[in-house]
């Protein structure tokens, strides 16, 4: 249980830093290529959720990601009793759920800044989120492999 809470707080301390030195030492619109053409660093505030969608409906998201973490606290027996690969995944969900949040509560947006060129811009708590999710799914398809 210990390896959820300290994935979690390690995982929002870390998207808290990064948003912290993106909006401190960069202009909104900035870019920096770190490798032209491939990877930029690229400041915005986003409205609305993953590729920009639902831009502006900040109190849908609050009540979304609330749910989700309230249904962690919910879970939490069903946590202490999961594998550590369940414990990581869902302390990163949580992380960069919490991260998020926070930039909704405080900006009404979400300040993204790792810019690929070929997919939207994004920051390390959506990534937290996808690899946490990608590990629940992993699992679950091991799962259902041992029951075949």
């Amino acid at each position: 249980m210990i390896r959820f809470v300290l994935v979690m707080l390690f995982t929002l301390a870390l998207d808290r830093y990064s948003k912290f030195i993106i909006m401190n030492k960069m202009t909104e619109g900035q870019s920096v290529p770190v490798w032209n053409k491939v990877f930029h660093l690229t400041y915005i505030q986003n409205p609305g959720a993953a590729f920009g969608l639902l831009a502006g409906k900040t109190w849908f998201f609050i009540m979304i990601t609330t749910l989700v973490l309230l249904a962690m606290v919910l879970g939490w027996r069903w946590i202490q009793k999961a594998g550590p690969l369940y414990h990581w995944a869902l302390g990163l969900v949580a992380g960069g759920a919490v991260g998020n949040l926070i930039d909704r509560l405080l900006y009404t947006r979400v300040i993204d800044f790792l810019d690929f060129r070929i997919w939207p811009v994004f920051n390390l708590a959506d990534t937290a989120i996808c690899i946490g999710v990608g590990l629940i799914l992993l699992d679950a398809f091991k799962d259902l492999r041992r029951v075949r």
